[in-house]
């Protein structure tokens, strides 16, 4: 097992100390910019939903809701369909 002591050697290339001062660079830029974008966002005032909006989104869903409910009566109409012929199979 290797012991790190004051006389461990540790060799390191260029390249790979100016990959990792780029790399610590770009995070730390990356940072400060979405801090930045965290505080004006703070300052911006906030959304306002309309009636009209309300009422589009209230249909839109309804609307999903509907065809989920008759999706659904379609798919127990097969079953029972297939219920039957099993249950015909099953008797012959």
């Amino acid at each position: 097992m290797a012991e790190l002591s004051e006389n461990t050697k540790v060799d390191v290339s260029l390249k790979t100390l100016g990959g990792m001062a780029a790399l610590i660079t770009t995070l730390v830029s990356m940072w400060f910019a979405l801090q930045s974008d965290i505080a004006e966002a703070k300052e911006l005032p906030k959304p306002e939903i309309n009636r009209v909006e309300y009422d589009l989104k209230d249909e839109a869903v309804r609307t999903a809701i509907y065809s989920t409910q008759e999706d659904v009566q379609g798919i127990i109409n097969q079953l029972d369909k297939i219920d039957e012929r099993l249950y015909e199979i099953s008797r012959k």
